[in-house]
């Protein structure tokens, strides 16, 4: 049902909230696990893929740290470090690979500005035509 399954990652606490539901699943259909960070800082917004920084750096080791743990429970996992706005970015990753599920989790309301530009789950929910698993975040 579920081969692949993009897992977005904010390098938070947040992360095991999803993770905890998702690696089951996973193991029940035999699926992959797609890891996905956004990176969205000054320079990853403006120099993308080319963009250094210790962020960036601390991004790639957590995206490694995360994929190591969970290839080590059998799991077949791949990362994948993004660059920009982060709804933009998981759309465009879900128009460019096929995926069969998106499992994110929600911080909450931000009252103002999530209605000034929205949240990232609902524009990305609003934008793909896959299921998408929201958790709130703990």
């Amino acid at each position: 049902m579920y081969k692949t399954i993009l897992v977005t990652l904010d390098a938070t606490e947040a992360d095991q909230t999803i993770l905890e539901h998702i690696v089951p699943l996973a193991k029940l259909c035999g699926g992959k696990l797609v890891l996905l960070h956004v990176a969205d800082g000054w320079a990853a917004r403006t120099y993308g893929d080319d963009a250094v920084s210790p962020e960036i750096t601390e991004d790639r080791a957590y995206l490694a740290k995360i994929q190591g743990q969970l290839q080590a429970q059998g799991l077949e996992v791949e990362s994948e470090l993004a660059f920009g706005e982060p709804a933009r970015e998981i759309i465009a990753w879900v128009e460019r690979r096929h995926c069969d599920l998106i499992a994110m989790t929600t911080h909450g309301h931000r009252f103002l500005s999530d209605l000034i530009r929205g949240t990232t789950a609902t524009t990305v929910r609003h934008h793909v035509d896959i299921p998408v698993l929201l958790l709130k975040a703990r």
